[in-house]
């Protein structure tokens, strides 16, 4: 008070003065006048003050709202921070984790319906022009037919859906677009960004660090006494707060139990070694069950599709959907006999269940290779009777009408004879295989949660025991199963897309409707875990399955590349040797200098000494990383 009587008194340099001889220094004072000259002074500069204050706040405002216009923006966020407060960090890096890879799924949709899909749409040859976008003669009696499309067969099998409808000419439409060399770049561009997009995040994830365990002292009374915000004023926001604390005292509790227990070591190490003894028997028979299946379907397609029952014709995706329903549960029941911390046995679950999904697929995939080689066979049994055919035609025409001016044959697109087009059949066993596993999943959802809570909620009050309490009691959600789930079919959609464009698209609409599907389906049918634990506050082992994936994706497509031929009569790559002959097409007509230096780029001495070189870098960054990692522990240890 006396420093603002002073200064209606006097005027600045008093105040100056006044504020030296009250003990502050000059520094301190000439900060208090700068802050204080208007609101001090009269006329304009107090009304120029005034302006300043209001605008300040006003700013303030609009960026507190902009930030919850941000929070409103983020897709899904309502629904994910509802989850976790009722059922804990766990379950809800589940819904965080599905959210980001729709995310990514969106730009690789962006992608390939961008440079792929709509050029050929708007600059391809029409619908019926040519052999490979007309539907044969023969099918196009059942070509509408509901179980047909459902197999993705008839007008689907000859649509923009799949590998074979693109056209194979160097340029198409008025712009001079390069489809081939397009798909083909698109194709591997989906790896190269993914794995630019997953490294990221894990970088990202590892400057956050810990793994959700310790989190200092006094952490019960932190919790008590800090975690309630007391600007909430929404009834529903404040439940959700209370089951937020609520959940992070138990898992607290959780882990301060793992910490104080007491174990018999060698009977703990016996049971251990047993579990993964029958973990390894039951992976074995998996992957012996997925490789008899398929040479057994591959059997049943040499015969009379009409003779055929629904599940010899689609027992290759339902073994393979129920092996993935069936054996996780068995991993987990299995799991008991180990007693490790929830957080350590979570990460050895998915372990388990990503050997087992990476089994089956490789499997898979080798026994469809054998498929493929034998429509390559019948591909060239198929051309070369083609080309003797048109010789033929053309050694009588000249010789009937002794000319060499010969026409060409005048054949209706729909009657052509033209190959098996094993791109495409690789591209219809991926839909087929999302398709299925899409299914099997909503159905486990209706029939092993809702339907099972629904039973226990209206059959409690008249039984013979509490079914809540007992046996089957409400179900808790299955978090490294439904991980593993995730991220596998994102495994086949990076390898399925180069054959089937369209399975991005259909993988988006996958992840849009898991996302409610789930979300109402955990909310309303589960029960939190009974031991509910911390989840780690880095996701990179999430995504760390998610790169060893992605490069498990990325070597069949590879191979495929390299060393297979395409199809003579379909798809952007066919009347090529190899589908990277487009590369080499466009390399000629580029400058010459500009040849050598893709030349000296792609030899295969400088590949080894850059990856090399980025192997060293790797490891020193490691090393690095480790003792940083030590001297912050130390650190701490100092403070404590």
């Amino acid at each position: 008070c006396s420093i603002f009587q002073c200064v209606k008194s006097f005027k600045g340099h008093c105040l100056m003065g006044h504020l030296l001889f009250t003990g502050w220094n000059c520094r301190e004072c000439q900060t208090f006048v700068e802050k204080f000259e208007g609101a001090l002074g009269k006329g304009k500069g107090r009304k120029l003050y005034a302006y300043k204050v209001m605008m300040a706040k006003k700013m303030i405002k609009f960026n507190r709202d902009f930030e919850n216009f941000k929070t409103a923006c983020i897709p899904w966020e309502r629904k994910i921070k509802e989850v976790e407060s009722h059922f804990g960090s766990s379950v809800a890096s589940y819904f965080l984790f599905l959210r980001w890879m729709f995310g990514l799924n969106m730009v690789l949709f962006g992608f390939m319906f961008g440079l792929v899909v709509l050029p050929e749409v708007l600059m391809g040859l029409p619908y019926g022009s040519i052999p490979r976008k007309v539907v044969p003669r023969a099918e196009q009696a059942n070509a509408m037919d509901y179980s047909v499309l459902l197999d993705f067969g008839g007008y689907c099998q000859y649509s923009i859906l799949f590998y074979g409808y693109y056209n194979d000419a160097r340029t198409i439409g008025v712009f001079k677009f390069r489809l081939p060399l397009s798909y083909l770049l698109v194709g591997v561009g989906i790896f190269g960004y993914s794995l630019m997009v997953v490294i990221r995040m894990m970088a990202r994830n590892s400057n956050e660090g810990g793994d959700g365990g310790d989190e200092g002292q006094f952490t019960f009374s932190f919790k008590m006494f800090t975690s309630w915000d007391y600007l909430i004023g929404n009834p529903e926001t404040a439940d959700n707060k209370f089951a937020s604390v609520t959940t992070s005292f138990k898992e607290s509790i959780v882990d301060e139990q793992e910490n104080q227990k007491d174990e018999n070591i060698h009977l703990r190490r016996f049971l251990r070694v047993l579990a993964n003894f029958l973990i390894l028997c039951c992976l074995g028979g998996s992957g012996f069950l997925i490789y008899y299946v398929v040479k057994q379907s591959q059997d049943n397609a040499k015969k009379d599709q009409d003779e055929l029952t629904w599940f010899q014709k689609n027992e290759v995706d339902v073994v393979m959907s129920l092996l993935g329903l069936v054996c996780p549960p068995l991993f987990e029941t299995i799991a008991e006999l180990e007693e490790y911390h929830p957080r350590v046995a979570l990460k050895w679950q998915l372990g388990r269940i990503f050997a087992l999904f990476l089994g089956n697929l490789y499997t898979f995939l080798f026994a469809l290779f054998d498929e493929v080689n034998e429509k390559l066979e019948e591909e060239k049994s198929i051309k070369n009777a083609t080309m003797w055919s048109l010789k033929e035609y053309y050694a009588n025409y000249s010789s009937y009408h002794n000319t060499t001016d010969v026409p060409p044959l005048d054949i209706a697109p729909a009657d052509v004879v033209r190959g098996p087009c094993w791109e495409t059949t690789v591209g219809v066993e991926f839909m087929k295989l999302t398709v299925n596993d899409i299914e099997v999943t909503y159905i486990t959802i209706l029939i092993g949660d809702f339907l099972r809570a629904v039973i226990v909620r209206f059959l409690n009050y008249c039984w013979c025991w509490d079914l809540e309490a007992g046996f089957p009691s409400y179900g808790e959600f299955d978090i490294s199963g439904n991980v593993l789930g995730l991220i596998f079919n994102q495994g086949m959609i990076w390898m399925g897309a180069f054959f089937s464009p369209g399975l991005v698209g259909l993988n988006i609409l996958r992840l849009i409707s898991s996302m409610y599907f789930q979300c109402w389906a955990v909310m309303a049918t589960n029960v939190p875990h009974e031991r509910v634990f911390k989840a780690s506050k880095s996701n990179n082992f999430y995504m760390g399955l998610l790169l060893l994936v992605l490069f498990l994706s990325l070597l069949p497509v590879i191979y495929i590349i390299m060393t297979m031929p395409p199809s003579f009569d379909c798809g952007p790559f066919s009347g090529r040797e190899k589908m990277y002959d487009v590369i080499l097409e466009t390399l000629e007509e580029l400058p010459t200098f500009i040849g050598n230096i893709v030349g000296y780029a792609t030899n295969p001495g400088l590949i080894l000494s850059a990856v090399l070189l980025m192997v060293l870098a790797i490891y020193y960054l490691n090393v690095t990383s480790k003792n940083y990692e030590n001297a912050n522990l130390e650190l701490r240890k100092k403070i404590t």
